[in-house]
């Protein structure tokens, strides 16, 4: 069959019925690869292959199932040949309660994990329900645990309970049978089961108790004050930072890595609260030498009814920028 020759006014209408859906599309590459970065050029992707093809879109299905198609491969065909995006928790246990300093990763040895600026908007839906779905399906541990599923599982997964495709859709959508997606489904539930047998209930970050806990977290690094960080940390919260192997577990090892090698002096830092993956951060700014605060990358927390979790920090500048803040301050 030959494809209809394109008319002058494709363009536009093909903006018109695509543009919509670049917002949950974004989440969605998101999920799949666990790097922001890359969700901008994987659904970048995704346009240019829909526009190249867009004069052979018969409407046999929704705009928004043949998208979801289109980027679906995309990612898969991206994600084949890359180290899965790790946070340091998943390469091995805890620090085994030396004080030995981090040592950095070398460049190139691990893909890390990238959080989700809530600026670029959570997907909202009539369904509250919906809703809730795709704002708990960001949270960073999800992410993380999502990366170490085999990238069809992980296809299968978003699409059936995330965006609630039937088991045949997603057959459609993948170029497979409904009898693969429901066995790869049951397997990537197990698997996540395995990762994550009991989610963390997490308070949403508009809560006051979350607004108080980053509040004194701020707070606690910009007055180099480790006895703040005892009150709003839980007594097993763990703390990791990327691009540092090591880890902690436990407001001790936690306290004592902070205090030795991190909070510096009052007036060291610098944080401007923001929101990432759904739940309360920072964008860290440490002084240099010239006393001008540099931007250092992004800090999530994860804030629960008796203190803090988890606190994970992103030391990547790039992010800074990402999240919409400048790359430094004025004094």
């Amino acid at each position: 069959m030959t494809a209809r020759v394109r008319e002058p006014g494709d363009r536009d209408r093909f903006a018109a019925e695509t543009e919509p859906f670049r917002r949950e599309l974004l989440a969605h590459c998101y999920r799949m690869a666990g790097s922001a970065h890359d969700a901008e050029d994987l659904v970048q992707e995704t346009y240019l292959r829909a526009w190249r093809s867009y004069a052979g879109f018969e409407g046999r299905a929704s705009i928004r199932s043949w998208l979801y198609k289109i980027a679906t491969n995309v990612c898969l065909t991206a994600l084949e040949p890359r180290k899965i995006r790790m946070l340091p928790s998943g390469l091995g246990g805890p620090q085994d309660g030396s004080e030995r300093p981090p040592d950095p990763v070398a460049p190139g040895e691990v893909s890390w994990l990238e959080p989700w600026p809530d600026r670029w908007g959570i997907p909202a839906d009539d369904d509250p329900a919906t809703s809730v779905v795709a704002r708990e399906s960001l949270r960073l541990a999800l992410i993380a645990s999502l990366q170490h599923l085999p990238a069809r599982q992980r296809a299968i997964l978003i699409l059936r309970e995330v965006l609630a495709f039937s088991a045949a859709e997603t057959a459609q959508l993948l170029g497979t049978t409904t009898a693969a997606v429901k066995s790869g489904l049951q397997r990537a539930r197990a698997r996540l089961g395995e990762l994550e047998p009991r989610p963390e209930r997490l308070l949403e970050p508009a809560d006051p108790r979350a607004r108080a806990l980053l509040d004194g977290y701020i707070a606690a690094f910009e007055r180099s004050d480790a006895g703040l960080l005892e009150q709003v940390l839980r007594t097993d919260a763990t703390l990791e930072a990327t691009p540092f192997r090591e880890w902690q577990a436990g407001l001790v090892n936690c306290l004592r890595m902070l205090a030795t090698d991190v909070l510096g002096g009052p007036g060291d830092w610098r944080m401007l609260a923001t929101t990432a993956n759904g739940q309360p951060a920072a964008v860290e700014y440490r002084r240099d030498e010239a006393g001008e605060f540099r931007g250092r990358g992004i800090v999530v927390l994860g804030p629960t009814a008796t203190g803090l979790s988890r606190v994970v920090a992103f030391h990547d500048e790039a992010l800074v920028t990402l999240f919409g803040f400048p790359e430094s301050l004025a004094e």
